[in-house]
């Protein structure tokens, strides 16, 4: 019998093209899909910052529950959206080759970058590391999908708003105006996507191994160790990116508080044969070196 394989998805316009991508590679490969869009939680509530809504997960545990559920056989995330600790019965299946880690200004016009000036996002990391940068600057809150927060940044006086790069390439929507924010830190796994599968669904399992990027699974296993030993469940601003030299693995991380000012930062290589817990040794590093308090602090504010 030839399985037909149901591929979860969020239905918004990246999300679609991400599951798309996979449903082609998988349809090359010679396999029977379909596609399930639903709507996460963080599709519906547009109106308040997702880090004050207190829920890990918010955009993948819509697809984790029908996947449970046996409505859908695998789904397809932006890996930076998942929670570093799987549900119960679901595993990562695949990691896709990276795209662009960055982070990109879309702007009006840098004039405004030795004045004072307001930026839109709705990340906490961006928001910390624009204002360590620039500390006269406002940050507003912008959420939405790409089109929405790209209309959003015209129909304001905002001066320009942080994006990620891979989202923006993928839609074919980068706009003229733009700049590659290359000192600023992505989110871990930004640019990566993710597929999972059922623990049990030894057949997806083996399906799914033949579109798994070996140095993308290596890189943000490393950045989301250091997320997961650094957060304990809390969010805040962190950034990291792994990537791989020849023969050596090479890392840089930060932590910074919520308004950017106080930050504990990492930046090691090791060689890659002995990258085994890396992230989560320079995790441990970072708290060492002042991020325990910087972490208890953020939880306070967070909670206030």
């Amino acid at each position: 019998m030839n399985r037909v394989i149901r591929i979860g998805t969020r239905d918004s316009e990246l999300a679609l093209w991400q599951a798309n991508d996979v449903k082609k590679k998988l349809d090359k490969l010679g396999h029977s899909t379909k596609l399930i869009p639903v709507k996460s939680d963080g599709d519906l509530v547009l109106d308040r910052p997702l880090y004050s809504m207190g829920i890990t997960g918010i955009f993948t545990k819509t697809l984790d529950v029908a996947m449970l559920a046996d409505k859908i056989d695998i789904a397809v995330h932006s890996m930076k959206d998942v929670p570093t600790i799987l549900p119960k019965g679901i595993v990562r299946a695949a990691t896709m080759k990276r795209a662009n880690h960055k982070d990109i200004l879309v702007h009006k016009g840098l004039n405004f970058l030795n004045t004072e000036g307001i930026i839109a996002t709705g990340s906490l990391r961006r928001k910390a590391q624009w204002l360590h940068r620039y500390p006269l600057h406002e940050v507003v809150g912008l959420r939405g999908n790409v089109n929405t927060r790209l209309k959003k940044l015209i129909d304001n006086s905002w001066d320009a708003a942080i994006f990620a790069a891979a989202g923006l390439e993928r839609l074919n929507k980068v706009p003229e105006n733009y700049t590659e924010l290359q000192w600023m830190v992505p989110a871990p796994a930004q640019g990566a996507m993710m597929i999972a599968a059922k623990k049990e669904d030894h057949f997806c399992i083996k399906v799914l191994t033949s579109l798994n990027h070996e140095t993308t699974e290596i890189c943000t296993q490393v950045e989301r160790e250091f997320l997961r030993e650094l957060e304990g469940g809390c969010t805040a601003p962190i950034g990291a990116l792994a990537t791989i030299k020849k023969e050596f693995l090479l890392f840089k991380g930060i932590l910074l508080s919520l308004d950017g000012q106080r930050t504990v930062s990492i930046d090691k290589k090791i060689k890659l044969a002995d990258s085994a817990d890396f992230g989560k040794a320079c995790a441990q590093e970072v708290l060492f070196n002042g991020g325990k308090e910087l972490m208890q602090d953020i939880k306070i504010q967070m909670n206030q």
